[in-house]
């Protein structure tokens, strides 16, 4: 007698959330079929690195095909979803995919705070293409400054201004400083890099406001020991090509500045507002509301993970929800829906070389045994044996030469 048909479960999104339900429902019994609008999972966490010349593109990205070669009952597609039912998604091409379950994972996407037209003069650090534009930026910054005769300008293209004092703001200070204390000491001719400016600004009153007081103290400590100016309780008014413009209370103050770098607000996928009028359900500041399993409303077969996902417990925007949620979202699959428990295993940031805070339940840790702690994590979490081994062997080499090999500069999208 004919075998009856296995349960369809269409996942969207190759990000963390995607990325791990797919990795829960490998070889069980169930047909998966992922769609990713590229055909790579790519390891966000060190972007910034990406950013700062330190890892190559390919160094953070693996293909979603090799992940699951040997998963025969998953199949990955490479297309953009446009439109869906409460049965079926229809990509840009035309492909319909019919399903009995399905898991959102779609992310979110950088804010300008309702000033889009920021974006060109400063760039945003949530995609490759985002790293690259970056990394483009802060090198080209140097190579302008060495051509420049004017003082004054040059003192401009030697600033850089860091909009957001989150864990990736304080990431790119900390990466910047060192690349202009150590890495380009020694490489130009017309001004010393050591001169070079910046500025880490936030609306927050301190900066990591996630964490304890004390580690952003001690993150703020070590930024200052590294030449790194942080303004607090500043907001930005204005970003021009030269310069930016900044609002403290009732002082404003313009500092003149040629790269700036975005490492602000995020927000959630615009696709969400889509589904909701499509299954009926309502969005939270642009997040779709969830019940407690992850389900949507009215639609137990339906699960939403991750950024784009707004919990009832109100969970933070991290890796580890997302990866969570979809574990969560497949073993609801396979045994039936059941409440989302997050277990909370802690923050880490870096701020350079020996440097970085970690808040681990109750321990609270910051300097040498953070920063191992930080880089044992970020490598165990990385995809593919030949992507761990190259990134230690890059980390190594840039913390004993402090020589960041891909530092390239390419086209821009924002000639």
């Amino acid at each position: 007698m004919p075998s009856e048909p296995l349960p369809r479960v269409v996942i969207l999104g190759g990000g963390f959330g995607g990325l791990y339900a797919a990795r829960a429902l490998a070889r069980k019994p169930v047909d998966v079929t992922l769609v990713d609008r590229r055909n790579f999972h790519l390891f966000q966490p060190l972007l910034y690195q990406v950013a700062t010349g330190t890892l190559s593109p390919g160094d953070v990205a693996f293909p979603l095909r090799s992940i699951f070669r040997r998963a025969r009952n998953i199949r990955v597609l490479m297309g953009e979803v446009v439109d869906l039912d409460s049965a079926s998604v229809s990509l840009a091409d035309g492909t319909t995919i019919p399903f009995d379950y399905l898991i959102v994972a779609l992310g979110s996407t950088h804010s300008y705070f309702n000033h889009p037209d920021w974006e060109s003069n400063a760039p945003p650090l949530k995609s490759l293409e985002d790293a690259l534009e970056m990394r483009t930026a802060i090198f080209k910054a140097f190579e302008s400054a060495e051509l420049e005769a004017d003082q004054d300008k040059r003192r401009a293209w030697l600033t850089f201004t860091i909009v957001g004092g989150g864990s990736t703001g304080v990431e790119l200070a900390g990466a910047l400083a060192e690349i202009a204390q150590e890495t380009l000491r020694t490489d130009f001719r017309t001004f010393d890099p050591r001169s070079t400016r910046i500025v880490v600004v936030d609306a927050a009153d301190r900066l990591l406001p996630t964490y304890p007081p004390e580690l952003s103290k001690r993150a703020t400590d070590k930024l200052q020991s590294m030449g790194v100016e942080v303004r607090t309780d500043t907001m930005v008014a204005e970003i021009e090509d030269d310069l930016v413009k900044l609002l403290c209370g009732d002082n404003t103050e313009t500092i003149p500045c040629q790269t700036t770098l975005w490492a602000a607000g995020v927000a959630a996928n615009p696709i969400g507002d889509m589904f909701c009028r499509r299954l009926g359900c309502e969005t939270m500041g642009g997040r779709v509301v969830v019940n407690a399993d992850l389900s949507i409303p009215g639609n137990p077969n339906v699960f939403v993970v991750g950024d784009l996902a707004a919990h009832p417990d109100n969970l933070p925007g991290v890796a580890q929800v997302a990866i969570q949620g979809g574990q969560h979202a497949a073993r609801s699959v396979l045994r039936g829906n059941r409440p989302f428990a997050y277990r909370d295993k802690g923050n880490l940031s870096v701020i350079g070389r020996n440097a970085a805070v970690a808040q681990i339940g109750r321990f609270k840790l910051s300097g040498v045994l953070a920063w191992l702690i930080w880089a044992w994590v970020h490598i165990a979490y990385l995809i593919g044996f030949d992507n761990k081994l190259i990134v230690m062997l890059r980390w190594a080499w840039n913390y004993w030469f402090f020589d960041r090999s891909a530092r390239l500069i390419t086209p821009s999208r924002h000639p």
